[in-house]
């Protein structure tokens, strides 16, 4: 017998909702007066600026500019462009335009760094030739989407004219959905995307339990698609039909069935949707309030997001894996993919989609699946549990602390480091409830609760391009809490900067800076740091702007008196900036006599200053006020004091 899960209908003339009461756990994000106004003043403001093309947009005399539909978020307009060159797309080539409401602009994130200039793109191989290079990168074709020349702008290598096609098959690792570039002149294949992103996973009808559903009806037939997002439907996956039925009663609380785990998905979908736009005001997965079909029964421990769909399997045991965070995290995909610069590179793609699985199972709420920072905690794949922990990557194998080798890790492994980031920065290292976290520098964070760190990630997102990496995320989530959260005197920010910091995602040079009490830059003295009486050492972390070819800036460490004679004291120094030959650095004794630790240098053209320097200060006492003094000498480069560190 079939058990039964009541739904309230609301009946009308025609395809209508089967009606679904969704709670929502916030109040929706409030929007400008006239969101049409402010999308359109940053549509003209954005043409305005491309149109001078500042040097910073890297634009050749034969580049083309198409401009994207606006997204608006916490009250800011993102505007999206794609570039070409002499009429052809460029991969690698697309920017994002920030502005507010009024459309003044505020920032612009670009993934190319240089100019093509002098591409030949008159291909050498044949199209046909290119396309049977694509096919052979698959293990089995079944088909592919065609073939174009596109221009291939990779970071840090030369622009390549290429064909480009894209091919349907199997894969190494299963399904797969794979563009290839190949080299239009010599044959060599330049990049591959894979378009299938997977994560196992778990769910059955009874991890949620008796759940509401929005479901369509059309005559006296219901089915299990969204009445709002058509594009939203949950389907066989051997036929790719939608669940339909005549009592709007679906499932059997059994995890083997087909229909129940439709009912797991569908109800995780829905949640999610809400929760995009109560807390980030967005408007479906796709952003246009559009999804994809979810298909259930993949014969695989496996789940995945090709572009095109979701597909969910099964655990050993038979089950549909359709739990909050693995559904979440598949759709939470393809919203990577339709945020400006598609799917994450640099081994982002999984952190990312784990992010908004963990905020779709807290805004859901569900008792049936309490939320937490597991991913997969429902699943026991093969018997073992999560497949990853937030809170301590390391329970799973994977590395807690981001490295250089982060970026060529397996693509799950590399999760690690940015779960572990977001986790301290949802939750700090106390957990909050959750289970405490260790850093990777024996910080200790207070967190800022789930919906502002997805909203922060969202944002970030909204500021892709095609070159995104971890480096780049660093950049793009503080530029995203220095928008959002303007008034909390740098709080945010800060935290942000320390969860990062955290897991040993160092500085960047792009790094925004924020200041307390304002966004003007101080050109004299940001807050003291004081260590406890008796100490001979400290630290002041906070941001210093160092203006161009400006007045001297200080940072201030106030030490009481030292339980030692004075000798010869350690100055740790970190400034982030462009050009470290502009500056000139010195230590200023409470007395007001300086040390000079670094003078500048028109030919030191390297990044950053991260030095240790030393000073004989025998002459002084240790109680007062220490100083680091900083000044840009030449025009055209800019950085902020990062830290530093003083032990006497």
């Amino acid at each position: 017998m079939k058990s039964r899960i009541p739904l309230a209908v609301a009946m009308a003339t025609g395809a209508v909702a089967a009606t679904v009461a969704v709670a929502v756990s916030a109040p929706a994000t409030a929007q400008p007066t006239s969101p049409a106004a402010s999308q359109a003043k940053a549509a003209d403001s954005a043409k305005a600026l491309v149109a001078q093309r500042p040097a910073y947009l890297h634009a050749g005399a034969d580049d083309g500019f198409v401009q994207k539909p606006v997204i608006s978020s916490a009250g800011m307009q993102y505007v999206p462009y794609e570039r070409t060159y002499k009429g052809l797309d460029v991969r690698g080539g697309d920017f994002v335009v920030m502005t507010d409401s009024a459309g003044a602009t505020k920032y612009t994130s670009v993934a190319q760094s240089a100019p093509i200039t002098g591409l030949d793109v008159t291909p050498k191989l044949a199209a046909d030739s290119a396309t049977a290079l694509a096919r052979k990168q698959l293990v089995k074709t079944i088909a592919d989407e065609g073939t174009r020349l596109v221009v291939v702008a990779e970071e840090g290598s030369a622009p390549k004219l290429a064909w480009e096609t894209t091919v349907l098959g199997t894969g190494a690792e299963g399904p797969s959905r794979l563009t290839v570039d190949v080299d239009a002149l010599t044959g060599t294949v330049l990049k591959t995307t894979e378009h299938v992103t997977d994560v196992a996973g778990t769910g059955t009808g009874w991890i949620n339990g008796s759940v509401s559903i929005n479901t369509t009806l059309s005559g006296s037939t219901y089915s299990l698609q969204d009445p709002t997002q058509t594009t939203l439907r949950c389907q066989d996956a051997s036929t790719n039909t939608t669940f339909s039925g005549t009592d709007n009663v679906w499932g059997n609380g059994t995890g083997t069935n087909k229909e129940t785990g439709c009912v797991d998905a569908f109800y995780v979908a829905q949640k999610q949707t809400a929760m995009l736009s109560a807390w980030l005001g967005r408007n479906g997965q796709n952003g246009s309030g559009g999804a994809w079909p979810i298909r259930v029964g993949l014969n695989d421990q496996n789940a995945y997001y090709d572009g095109t769909q979701i597909q969910i399997g099964k655990n050993t045991a038979g089950q549909w894996i359709s739990s909050a965070d693995v559904v979440g995290h598949e759709l939470g995909h393809g919203i990577d993919d339709t945020t400006p610069g598609g799917i994450s590179n640099g081994n982002t793609q999984e952190f990312v989609a784990d992010t908004l699985g963990a905020a779709t199972e807290w805004y859901a709420n569900n008792a049936n699946d309490a939320p937490d920072y597991q991913v997969g905690e429902e699943v026991n794949l093969v018997g073992s549990g999560p497949i990853r922990y937030m809170y301590n990557p390391s329970l799973a194998g994977d590395d807690n602390c981001y490295s250089s080798s982060t970026p060529s890790d397996e693509v799950h492994a590399a999760a690690g480091p940015g779960n572990h980031w977001f986790y301290l920065l949802a939750q700090g290292t106390g957990g909050n409830g959750q289970p405490a976290s260790t850093t990777c520098n024996s910080t200790s964070i207070t967190g800022v609760g789930i919906q502002n760190a997805i909203k922060i990630m969202y944002n970030a997102m909204l500021l892709k391009t095609s070159s995104s990496s971890y480096l780049k995320y660093r950049t793009w989530t503080l530029t995203a809490a220095k928008t959002l959260f303007p008034s909390d005197n740098c709080a945010t920010f800060n935290t942000v900067k320390a969860a990062w910091t955290a897991v040993s995602v160092p500085a960047q040079t792009a790094d925004p800076t924020c200041t307390a009490g304002g966004t003007t830059p101080p050109t004299t003295t940001p807050p003291t740091t004081t260590p406890p009486a008796g100490t001979c050492t400290g630290t002041n972390a906070t941001d210093v702007t160092i203006p161009d070819k400006g007045v001297a800036v200080y940072s201030d460490i106030a030490l009481p008196s030292c339980s030692k004679t004075l000798t010869t004291a350690s100055i740790a120094v970190n400034i982030v900036h462009t050009y470290r030959g502009d500056l000139t650095v010195a230590l200023v004794a409470p007395d007001g006599s300086a040390y000079s630790l670094k003078g500048s240098s028109s030919s030191d053209s390297a990044d950053n200053v991260n030095t240790t320097y030393t000073a004989n200060v025998s002459s002084e006492a240790s109680a007062g006020t220490w100083r680091l003094k900083v000044q840009d000498v030449y025009t055209g480069d800019t950085g902020y004091i990062n830290s530093w560190t003083l032990t006497l």
